[in-house]
């Protein structure tokens, strides 16, 4: 019989069950499961079923980590799970299946986690929107005709319907932050080689991805991420070592910071949505009323073209090679038919590119970054929207009928906060912290200094305290 009270408790809280022997980890897996079986039809989250796997592993013994008993989904994209599928959100992936567990999921498995499935992501992740030919179209649990953003749409789904109360996601230019924003959640960006990207990280090559989870509340989400993120010892780029336990941290009062704030993007002359702004005012206001110091900051002193330029090299190279790749594992070259004409557009011109724009890419990518990181020297957080707009609607940014050019022309009026920290490597945080007049959620960005997860830990546990989320419901749920 499955666990009635599924819904009312964060990862931690079942766990917490668990080892007072309140709940069995096969009843928490059962409930997962038939929420996930009455859900999914109207949402589509869950793209991969494991559940006699799932329930083999809940019956037998588990690792006594912060999350024993715990179900789990992870996104299907470039992280092996065993005897697993991994298509990449991709028709031409289909029928590949991992032959081993990444060094992440290893460190998911021993957390104590049961691992039910598989979430929904666009093709190779480009779209920051889970719509696609080959896994299909993604739903928001707060209104189902809207987006749940991406890549990460699909565990932003399950978590924010109560499928599952943590999931794995992964962030190359906003992909955890953007969908935590419209679906109501918490979504950690940690810092570039926080968590481990072995033992194959060929496509991390360029450093703008990162692994973690899209939880509820602050607390599962830092004892996660002190679970997962620490250094492999055969990592080339270890990251900026941590102070104390991230549970800690969130037991600290943050003290006086200096927040600065702002609404600019790159692409000049586009103001937030109404709705957006209307929060992120709010946001501020409710800052100052907790005693930081504010710095309200109109123009950057960054040459945000310049950087996106050579950011689009950077990632046009990086996608062209892993494509290449796949070609060897796969034994044959992609089709015009294998992708969706926006994957197809970008593989197409990105193997067009010169080594001199790649090379010039990667020294101007290395000059904006400083630019970028400079202007913490005066402050100590930023404070921006993580999205221009509320959730879109289903179609509106539809990588398979919307021809390339005015996708990415669309995606420019909603998305642009997110992708300079993922070229940083800076720590970034997403939190829900309002709602669009017609009831979809809004998130607001934190990003702090690298390496400096703990001071966005200890602001966000403070947010939590005075503008408490977890009890707002969606319109599908549980």
């Amino acid at each position: 019989m499955a666990f009635a009270e599924y819904d009312d408790y964060d990862a931690t809280g079942l766990a917490h069950l668990v080892r007072r022997k309140q709940v069995a980890p096969l009843e928490l897996v059962d409930a997962a499961i038939e929420r996930i079986e009455r859900n999914n039809p109207k949402l589509n989250a869950v793209v991969y079923k494991a559940y006699d796997e799932a329930r083999a592993t809940a019956k037998g013994h588990l690792p006594d980590g912060p999350f024993k008993g715990v179900p789990f989904l992870i996104k299907d994209i470039n992280l092996p799970v065993k005897g697993w599928p991994m298509t990449n959100g991709s028709a031409y992936l289909k029928g590949y299946v991992s032959n081993s567990d990444a060094e992440l999921t290893r460190r998911y498995r021993a957390s104590g986690v049961v691992l039910v499935g598989k979430t929904n992501t666009p093709e190779f992740g480009i779209p920051g929107t889970t719509e696609g030919r080959h896994l299909g179209v993604c739903r928001n649990p707060w209104n189902p005709d809207h987006s749940s953003g991406g890549s990460s749409g699909g565990a932003a789904s399950a978590v924010a319907s109560g499928m599952v109360a943590m999931a794995h996601g992964s962030d190359g230019l906003g992909s955890i932050r953007i969908p935590s924003a419209q679906t109501g959640l918490v979504g950690m960006k940690p810092t570039q080689n926080r968590n481990p990207g072995g033992p194959d990280d060929r496509n991390r090559a360029h450093g703008f991805v990162v692994d973690h989870v899209l939880t509820r509340t602050v607390r599962d989400s830092a004892a996660m991420l002190d679970w997962t993120g620490t250094p492999e010892d055969d990592a080339p780029y270890p990251p900026v070592p941590k102070t104390r336990p991230y549970l800690e941290e969130i037991e600290t009062p943050p003290g006086k910071l200096r927040i600065a704030f702002s609404t600019e993007v790159p692409r000049e002359g586009l103001a937030p949505h109404p709705d957006v702004q209307a929060v992120f005012d709010a946001t501020v206001k409710l800052l100052g009323e907790l005693g930081h110091v504010m710095i309200e900051k109109t123009k950057f002193d960054v040459d945000w073209r310049r950087l996106y330029r050579a950011q689009a090299a950077v990632s046009g190279a990086m996608f062209a090679a892993s494509i290449d790749d796949w070609t060897k594992v796969l034994g044959r070259e992609p089709g015009e038919a294998d992708m969706e004409p926006l994957a197809w557009a970008s593989y197409r011109g990105s193997k067009k590119l010169s080594s001199s724009q790649i090379g010039e890419g990667m020294q101007n990518l290395r000059l904006g970054c400083r630019q970028v990181l400079a202007l913490w020297r005066d402050f100590d957080v930023l404070l921006s929207p993580v999205t221009l707009a509320p959730p879109p609607r289903i179609g509106h940014l539809d990588p398979v009928n919307v021809e390339p050019r005015e996708f990415n022309k669309r995606q420019s009026f909603v998305f642009g906060y997110t992708p300079p920290f993922n070229m940083t490597g800076q720590p970034s945080l997403s939190l829900p912290l309002g709602q669009s007049k017609d009831g979809l959620p809004i998130g607001m960005m934190f990003t702090a200094r690298i390496g400096d997860e703990a001071v966005l830990y200890r602001l966000a546990a403070q947010l939590e305290e005075a503008r408490p989320w977890k009890d707002r419901r969606p319109m599908v749920w549980g």
